[in-house]
């Protein structure tokens, strides 16, 4: 088993650029903060508000298990169980 060092060392950041394309966010609604970092501006609301809703998933609060596991370790484990399933996650 690796450790969490080399779990983290042969992690890679994809570019910012790349996710928004694979959401289907245009360029032109991006505010950029480097390669990796970025905001969704407003406007892009506005554009997409003749979409049906989507659905949202949203975990907010929950008591840590003693392994340490809480928000972001559920909310991964929803992520890759909803993609197993072939769901559109992000």
């Amino acid at each position: 088993m690796n450790t969490d060092l080399q779990i983290a060392q042969a992690a890679y950041l994809e570019n910012i650029h790349t996710i928004a394309e694979k959401a289907g966010i245009a360029e032109n609604y991006l505010e950029l903060y480097g390669n990796d970092k970025a905001k969704v501006k407003d406007e892009l609301m506005d554009a997409v508000s003749e979409r049906p809703d989507g659905k949202l998933i949203l975990v907010t609060a929950i008591n840590p298990t003693k392994a340490g596991e809480g928000k972001s370790t559920t909310t991964i484990g929803l992520a890759d169980g909803l993609a197993s399933e072939g769901k559109n996650v992000m």
